[in-house]
């Protein structure tokens, strides 16, 4: 094998050029081979759009690192086989969708992603699921070689006790809220003109007159959808609210429009694009009723009156937040707010840094010490929706850098990974070792993270 390898390194090389040098005429080269895998040069240039399109640092020169990220992935697939590790299809498809829904949205469009790619729409989605798949594969390897990570105490005391203080992390300032809030009434003339407008929209797509997707763009109040011609991706009834999935999972003519739908986000009509088993693929128009200054003013009063009651201890906030708050959300929990900010070092308990608060809520916290109690002000719910609201700073822990006695759990989380990774870098010296590679001599002039490639 090794010597078929060396003959098509060979042949393809024939051809090759340095990678900072003309490129006409040359229609791909094999830059690297680790065991019997090839790294062709195409594959480096998908990996840096990737990388880019994500946002991601490149460690250096892109035309060093990546194709050594590419070499260490091709050891993990190799294990992978060796470990009869498998994926599932369904995860798959399920972060294809996912990724798909979001690059469309970061560059605009299906044809402007095409653009971006120099290929359709159907092979990015093949590239992508191979490339979901591979990631999957490799962390089921490095799931049952270095997942079960356990450290004692003094391990993560001594691993604590080594790192330089400025090398810890700043830990932001944070709070835990609690909320209440009353919604202010909406004019029933209000809610009759939405509806009409949508009825409206819906008889001139049905006549032919205009396009779903027109109306979508030029008058749905959902922001984000609405760039797309109202389009929401590929989505299951999970990820949808029920008032929603109900109506557009019944759908099964793209030409019809569905009847008015409310929810908690405000007024929609529903076209349906495309079903693919338990996934749909939808479009919508959403109208939110405008809510006089009087209903808003009638809701400041009103919260007004709970927090008097507050103060005057004839109700705790736990209790007004649990009877009195409109707030469905919170109140089966005495109001306390979670934080469901995806990545955050937080996510999922009561501590939010001030930047994963909501925005109207931030400006009034910020400046609020533990135990007290805002005046009622007016917000923008993440619904979208205008409520009064009222907060109570129930804890505050000012900034400070990370130290194990108040915060062990992300010492502890940093020792396990610091060990992860010296696990995972000693296995990989070792198969680089047990491995054939060989690099282009224009592609050798790298610093790399692991030394051996070079035999």
């Amino acid at each position: 094998m090794k010597y078929i390898v060396q003959i098509l390194f060979f042949l393809a090389t024939l051809t090759a050029v340095h990678p900072v040098a003309s490129q006409n005429n040359v229609i791909d080269e094999i830059v690297w081979v680790v065991g019997d895998e090839a790294i062709l040069k195409s594959e480096v240039e998908e990996y840096r759009k990737e990388i880019l399109m994500q946002n991601q640092r490149i460690e250096g020169d892109p035309y060093c690192f990546i194709p050594e990220q590419l070499a260490v992935r091709k050891l993990f697939l190799d294990q992978a086989k060796l470990d009869s590790i498998e994926v599932q299809d369904v995860t798959v498809n399920r972060q294809l969708e996912y990724l798909i829904n979001e690059y469309i949205a970061s560059t605009g469009s299906v044809e402007r992603l095409e653009e971006y790619y120099g290929k359709k729409i159907a092979g990015i989605r093949e590239d992508l699921r191979e490339q979901i798949r591979e990631q999957q594969l490799v962390e089921g390897v490095q799931q049952k070689h270095f997942g079960n990570i356990q450290l004692t105490p003094s391990e993560i005391r001594k691993y604590y006790n080594s790192l330089p203080q400025d090398s810890l992390p700043f830990i932001q300032t944070t709070m835990e809220v609690q909320i209440i809030t009353v919604e202010p009434k909406i004019p029933l003339e209000e809610i009759d003109k939405v509806k009409a407008r949508l009825r409206e929209y819906t008889d001139q797509v049905v006549s032919g007159e205009r396009e779903f997707s027109t109306l979508a763009l030029l008058h749905s109040e959902d922001d984000a959808s609405a760039m797309k011609g109202g389009e929401l991706g590929f989505m299951n009834r999970s990820q949808l609210v029920p008032e929603f999935t109900s109506v557009a999972f019944a759908l099964n003519d793209p030409k019809k429009v569905s009847n008015v739908v409310e929810s908690e986000y405000g007024f929609h009509i529903i076209q349906l694009i495309e079903r693919r088993g338990d996934m749909g693929n939808f479009r919508h128009i959403l109208l939110k009723p405008r809510v006089p200054q009087e209903s808003l003013d009638t809701a400041l009063v009103r919260l007004d009156s709970i927090r008097s009651g507050i103060m005057q201890q004839k109700i705790t906030f736990d209790e007004a937040a649990t009877y009195l708050s409109s707030d469905k959300d919170t109140r089966n929990n005495k109001g306390i707010m979670v934080n469901n900010v995806a990545r955050s070092a937080n996510g999922g308990t009561p501590r939010f840094a001030l930047n994963e608060l909501n925005q109207d809520i931030a400006k009034i916290a910020g400046e609020m010490q533990q135990g007290e109690i805002s005046e009622p002000f007016i917000m923008l719910n993440d619904k979208g929706r205008q409520v009064a609201a009222m907060i109570r700073i129930t804890a505050r822990n000012e900034g400070h850098r990370a130290n194990i006695n108040n915060d062990y759990q992300i010492i502890k989380q940093m020792a396990e990974n610091a060990r992860q990774q010296q696990l995972v870098d000693e296995w990989l010296l070792k198969k680089i070792e047990q491995t054939y590679v060989r690099i282009d001599p224009a592609w050798q002039g790298c610093e790399m993270k692991y030394k051996g490639w070079l035999k």
